[in-house]
């Protein structure tokens, strides 16, 4: 399959999967006499992977250390070990994330709530000694 079917296949544009074999994420990709780039269907499963890990919040460079050279030389433990690490960051973040929308939503109501004897200059100043 040429660039124009795989790229209509993933949803990824051309020039941007030329980028993923110039940095090294398609690593397979073979060329006809021409010159023309041929894909697989590897290949289509390595570009949904890139896409899905993007999305997981890896990085090119996590996933350029996480794909395989060849696409029988999967790595389970390799593979594992990045998951598991990835889901630990998204479980960090999530708490810091609950713990300032809680502080957030705290400030709205003392600022919704705010004493009918002050100023709003007031308020914040009162507001922010808090913080």
């Amino acid at each position: 399959m040429n660039i124009g079917e795989i790229a209509r296949h993933t949803g990824i544009s051309p020039s941007r999967i030329r980028f993923y074999e110039r940095i090294g994420l398609l690593r397979t990709v073979k060329r006809k006499a021409n010159g023309y780039r041929t894909y697989s269907d590897n290949d289509i499963a390595i570009l949904k992977l890139i896409i899905a890990g993007q999305s997981a919040g890896f990085s090119l460079e996590d996933l350029n250390k996480l794909l395989p050279k060849e696409a029988d030389q999967w790595e389970q433990g390799v593979l594992l070990d990045a998951l598991y690490s990835k889901v630990k960051s998204i479980e960090a973040l999530q708490e810091k994330l609950t713990e300032s929308k809680k502080q957030l939503l705290s400030l709205i109501e003392q600022i919704e709530t705010k004493p009918q004897d002050i100023s709003c200059s007031e308020n914040a100043r009162r507001l922010l000694l808090k913080l």
